[in-house]
């Protein structure tokens, strides 16, 4: 183990990261060893944090300078150092001793949250489900530290976006913004850049004073589009962030935003009109208004049914009549603002 660390150690001096992140993986594979047999108490838990943080990081940087040779396969390493660390998880969760103060399972979070970066970065999700059941039923999920917790419920909270649970999605990201520390403004920010997609799938706008509190006004014209039915401003402010929403990751949810949308250009084609059997055409009329010419009264019509489906209108569409037909009480539900300290 030592010799391979004062190799590695010379490959990084070196900038050598594809023969660093060799070298550290014996050093990984060593400190299991050592580590499983061990099994007496947890000193060795922080030599665990190091090894494991320097392999992912040498993973990371082999992954780019074979990429840049054009050798290997985009995250190849970082896959490899994903199963290394698989091998220190299940030496912690497979304690099971009855004193939890010298238990290795205080390393498991740790170790998720590794390996978490690891999948989002290589798009393998799926992976992320058998690390979350193994920390939600521990006995100790609520005993780790806050920090590790913060970071845990973020990627929980990413994921969950992913898997189109958006009140999971808000509950965990919530709890990754509000226990940040205040002073890790950039954290903060990170977070509300998947924070704000879900609170306005939600329904919860964000202030415009909040944003530039947070240097993300590129949602700024997003949530005034979304909120005020306005489908060319929604198209013109995707295209123009595009760039920054790809790069996150939440174009796509952003995208979906646009069923809201509807749902408040069709309120205002009501409050207009202020009658309860409202003509099918209005509505066309209102979309082409809108830039939106590629639709026809059948089109609309699937539009109005998608909105009266998941809760944003009641109502129902009489299609003998081509109208419509929406709730005398509050036929369009209220839609909250957000608004977060």
């Amino acid at each position: 183990m030592i010799a391979a660390h004062l190799k590695c150690t010379w490959c990084v001096a070196s900038h050598d990261f594809v023969e660093a992140y060799a070298y550290q993986s014996v050093v990984v594979q060593s400190f299991n060893k050592a580590f499983q047999s061990h099994k007496d108490d947890k000193w060795a838990l922080p030599v665990m944090y190091a090894v494991t943080l320097d392999l992912r990081k040498f993973a990371h940087s082999a992954d780019i300078q074979l990429t840049k040779k054009g050798k290997g396969k985009p995250g190849e390493k970082l896959e490899k150092a994903a199963d290394t660390m698989l091998g220190c998880f299940r030496i912690c969760a497979a304690d099971s001793r009855a004193s939890l103060e010298d238990s290795k399972k205080w390393g498991m979070l740790y170790l998720v949250n590794q390996l978490f970066k690891i999948y989002f970065k290589t798009n393998n999700l799926q992976l992320c489900k058998p690390l979350i059941r193994a920390i939600e039923s521990s006995s100790i999920r609520d005993g780790f530290s806050i920090s590790q917790r913060v970071t845990y419920r973020y990627y929980t909270g990413r994921k969950a976006m992913f898997d189109n649970d958006f009140k999971s999605a808000e509950e965990y990201l919530m709890f990754a913004f509000q226990r940040c520390h205040r002073s890790s403004r950039s954290n903060k920010r990170l977070v509300l850049i998947y924070l704000l997609p879900v609170k306005m799938m939600l329904g919860h706008m964000p202030k415009v004073s909040f944003l530039k509190k947070y240097d993300l006004l590129q949602f700024a014209d997003i949530a005034k589009a979304t909120s005020t039915g306005n489908l060319r401003l929604l198209n013109q402010a995707m295209e123009e962030h595009e760039a920054f929403f790809v790069k996150c990751g939440v174009y796509l949810i952003l995208e979906k935003l646009k069923t809201i949308t509807y749902r408040n250009l069709f309120k205002k084609v009501y409050l207009l009109m202020k009658v309860h059997q409202l003509p099918i055409d209005a509505f066309l009329t209102a979309l082409k208004f809108m830039g939106v010419d590629d639709v026809d009264s059948d089109e609309v019509q699937c539009l109005l049914a998608n909105q009266i489906y998941q809760g944003y209108i009641k109502g129902y569409i009489s299609h003998q009549h081509q109208k419509l037909v929406i709730s005398k009480q509050n036929p369009f539900p209220q839609l909250e603002t957000f608004l977060s300290s």
